[in-house]
């Protein structure tokens, strides 16, 4: 089912405009606070969703401390961060299109007939840093106890993805019938095409940059690594998961790279957690989200916040369809200010776009792997020398 999700999403939009003169005015209220409750529960079990996943990753990270492993997190860190920066000035770009979709307000908009509003028992950042502390300390001063505190947040993980994932659609639809309400789905699907082509344009862009630069800006050896690694991308566009194309990654990194060991073990360390689509789609859609809403465009530092919780929260991604826009969440809505309306639309755009932003992580990922290794094998060869 997951990896049919944009395909289902599609269908049930097209059946929602198609029939949206069926629904009653009551059952439209119904629908919307449903989605309203939705969120609020989504919102409120993705700490315990983020510490999990984070959690297992820190044990992970302190079972293999070494000053290789600290630094190479740090770097993946680095290049998540810039590619987040570089996003702000393409989004700081699409801020400036004409998306103006006219929300309406007062008595014309839908209101919920009732919605579920759940406390906050803990922050997304809370729990991120909790799940650092803790994983490490277990990982360094009893594996055994951790590794079963593992197991168990594994399974708990596992059931909150599933249910969360098999809700989504139901938490689009009371949105996308209030958008058709509001009278504002049709001019929204007209103006993110032109998104889509911006963020597809900005990412590729920016990825074919980097392999430039892994090649020394040998323009031979960089396209020999893009066709050895489009296979890859390929099955990364198909399956919507960068661990099912993590095989083909490595065959094509393993091809280019000049210090095989090296960039080939980089690959299963960074393929669920350097996600250059993710850092550019998601903040170029917010932009444009923002925009359309009217609301104001984030500062500089506001946007700096932001993103270094973002990129922390990359450590606690879902290898899973869909899974890179669940965590981020309650990092927009914190942040930049995103109300349900514009989290159910974000994810439904991130949803539709996904084959694209994993293709993007993937080819991000030989890009990083094979620019790492061939570095360190260049700096080796100078001090031989």
């Amino acid at each position: 089912m997951f990896r049919k999700m944009p395909i289902i999403l599609l269908a049930l939009i097209a059946l929602i405009v198609g029939f949206y003169s069926w629904f009653s005015p009551e059952c439209k209220s119904v629908l919307y606070g449903l989605s309203l409750s939705l969120k609020s529960l989504i919102v409120f079990v993705l700490p315990f969703l983020i510490f999990g996943l984070l959690f297992k990753t820190a044990m992970g990270w302190a079972k293999k401390a070494s000053k290789w492993v600290f630094g190479l997190l740090g770097v993946i860190c680095l290049s998540n961060f810039t590619s987040t920066m570089v996003s702000y000035l393409v989004g700081s770009f699409t801020y400036r299109f004409d998306l103006s979709i006219g929300v309406l307000s007062g008595t014309d908009t839908l209101i919920p007939l009732a919605e579920l509003s759940l406390p906050r028992f803990i922050g997304n950042s809370q729990a991120m840093l909790a799940a650092l502390v803790l994983g490490m300390l277990f990982g360094w001063l009893s594996p055994s106890k951790g590794e079963k505190i593992s197991f168990y947040l594994e399974k708990m993980v596992s059931y909150i993805l599933k249910g969360i994932l098999y809700v989504i659609p139901v938490f689009i639809v009371g949105f996308v019938i209030k958008m058709i309400h509001d009278g504002v789905l049709n001019k929204i699907f007209q103006s993110y095409l032109a998104i889509f082509a911006l963020v597809a344009c900005a990412v590729f862009i920016y990825i074919g940059f980097l392999y430039l630069a892994a090649n020394s800006f040998q323009y031979k050896a960089c396209k020999k690594s893009l066709k050895d690694l489009f296979p890859a991308a390929i099955a990364g566009f198909g399956s919507m998961s960068s661990v099912a194309a993590m095989p083909l990654t490595l065959l094509g990194v393993e091809k280019n790279a000049k210090n095989k060991e090296v960039s080939c073990s980089i690959i299963p360390v960074t393929v669920n957690i350097h996600l250059i689509g993710d850092c550019f789609a998601i903040p170029i859609f917010a932009f444009a989200i923002l925009k359309s809403f009217g609301v104001e465009e984030p500062s500089c530092i506001n946007y700096v916040i932001f993103a270094f919780y973002f990129v922390l929260a990359k450590f606690s991604v879902a290898a899973v369809p869909g899974g890179g826009i669940l965590v981020m969440l309650p990092i927009l809505e914190t942040y930049l200010g995103f109300n349900g309306e514009m989290l159910s639309l974000i994810t439904t755009l991130y949803i539709l776009f996904d084959p694209l932003i994993t293709s993007a992580n993937v080819l991000g990922n030989g890009a990083f792997a094979l620019g790492i290794g061939n570095r360190i094998k260049e700096k080796a060869s100078n001090q031989v020398s």
